[in-house]
């Protein structure tokens, strides 16, 4: 973890733009398209979304996104790791910068779709393991045997609740 640095990302590096190819081919690649949510590179440059990459030196380790759902709750989107690089508690620093990130806008809940085939249990076994709970869908989308929706309460920070050090 020493050397490793989170950026803002702006979405035009090929760095990011093939890690983010990667995650939407393979994500679509076990999920019927009409339930098949994650971002292209294109989708990431909403203004309503803030990306973040990961770095150790010029290599690129991961990347996740945060979208603005409005009225205090936000959204994980695109959340991938470069495949050389699992198991060296990437997904796990990105999660927390991201809960962080949230917590310091305000809102309140924080939302994430993601996928039920067992490519994606990995990923739902991280989000529970820093306390997401499966959750009905929120926002536009319906729920379907290839989706699982989870959330995450974020209570005040104060007296009594626990943070996250990012």
């Amino acid at each position: 973890m020493t050397g490793w640095r989170i950026v803002e990302d702006d979405a035009t590096g090929p760095e990011i733009t093939a890690l983010i190819a990667l995650h939407t081919a393979g994500a679509r690649s076990v999920t019927p398209s009409e339930h098949a949510f994650a971002l292209g590179i294109e989708g990431l440059r909403d203004p309503a979304i803030t990306l973040w990459s990961l770095w150790e030196g010029e290599a690129l380790l991961g990347c996740a996104a945060l979208r603005d759902l409005g009225d205090g709750t936000g959204e994980i989107k695109s959340m991938r790791i470069d495949p050389g690089q699992l198991r060296r508690g990437v997904a796990a620093r990105l999660l927390a910068h991201l809960i962080a990130v949230a917590r310091e806008r305000g809102w309140r809940r924080l939302n994430l779709e993601t996928g039920t085939h067992a490519l994606f249990a990995p990923a739902a076994a991280l989000y529970r393991r820093f306390g997401f709970v499966d959750c009905a869908p929120y926002a536009d989308y319906a729920a379907s045997e290839h989706n699982l929706y989870m959330a995450l309460v974020l209570p005040p920070e104060g007296p009594g609740t626990a943070g996250f050090a990012d």
